[in-house]
């Protein structure tokens, strides 16, 4: 069970793009909802975040002539892979998966808005450049322990709870709550190990009651 004062939720983009049928679908993706929903109840602290793509965004590669998605660009901060479309603002995609229990979130936080910049982490945009203030949120909460569950587990989950054990925060990640996308394939294994060697822990949803 967790510690309710010094526990938080966090659910990383639920939405419908990732979720089977959507633009950037993760197969099976939809059949963490209930493992999520599930844990729900046990936390005072819940953060939704939502990917929020103005039209045109630099991770499109339709916004790059003569590139198709898994290819690369360089941009600011990195190496930009290229996805299809995906979560634009506004759009039916870019909205919560409706089994999703929202009514819960205590916060709601948008990323990867910027038109030049994509955003994998819940606490900064790929450049590092532009704190999403979700770290300090949380801190002055008194939150310590960070519960990590949605999509993908080997880019948006990857990112969200290295940058949360970074900023000192203990991780866990709920495994049957979580699904990756395995693109280019072995970055599912390759995120796995990154995560326990960087010293998240693994977990099942039953095991939290």
């Amino acid at each position: 069970m967790p510690e309710r004062k010094t526990s938080a939720l966090l659910v990383v983009d639920v939405q419908n793009d990732f979720c089977p049928g959507g633009a950037l679908g993760v197969a099976e993706g939809n059949m963490i909802l209930g493992p999520i929903n599930h844990v729900m109840p046990l936390f005072d602290y819940i953060v939704l975040t939502q990917d929020w793509h103005p039209r045109n965004h630099v991770s499109f590669a339709s916004s790059h002539p003569g590139k198709i998605p898994s290819q690369t660009v360089e941009v600011p901060g990195g190496t930009q892979l290229l996805w299809p479309d995906h979560c634009v603002e506004g759009s039916e995609g870019a909205a919560f998966h409706r089994d999703l229990d929202t009514d819960r979130a205590s916060m709601i936080l948008r990323k990867g808005m910027r038109l030049r910049s994509d955003s994998y982490s819940a606490f900064a945009e790929n450049d590092t450049a532009m704190p999403t203030g979700l770290g300090g949120w949380l801190l002055s909460l008194g939150i310590r322990r960070l519960y990590v569950v949605g999509l993908a587990t080997d880019y948006c989950v990857l990112y969200s709870s290295l940058d949360a054990l970074a900023a000192g925060f203990e991780v866990l990640v709920i495994a049957d709550a979580t699904k990756g996308v395995d693109v280019p394939k072995g970055t599912l294994d390759a995120a796995l190990l990154r995560l326990g060697q960087a010293g998240a822990s693994y977990l099942l949803s039953s095991d939290l009651g």
